[in-house]
């Protein structure tokens, strides 16, 4: 039976890794958002884009050939 002793660090961080996760992931509560906060939120979201980031840039097909580049 002393023999298992090797295996009580393992078991205890693992359930102690099962406790941290477990409260981490609970349900919590919404909290009500100020005016100020949803003000600010709907500025954000209702800014417009810039046109530089709606255009996906265009990339080198690869060729699977792994070349060097001239200088």
């Amino acid at each position: 039976m002393e023999i298992l002793l090797w295996l009580l660090p393992a078991v205890v961080a693992t359930g102690a890794a099962m406790v941290w996760v477990t409260w981490i992931g609970r349900d919590r509560p919404e909290r009500e958002r100020t005016p100020a906060e949803q003000e600010r939120f709907a500025r954000a979201v209702m800014r417009p884009v810039p046109d530089e980031r709606r255009t996906p840039r265009q990339r080198e097909r690869s060729t699977g050939v792994a070349t060097r580049r001239s200088a």
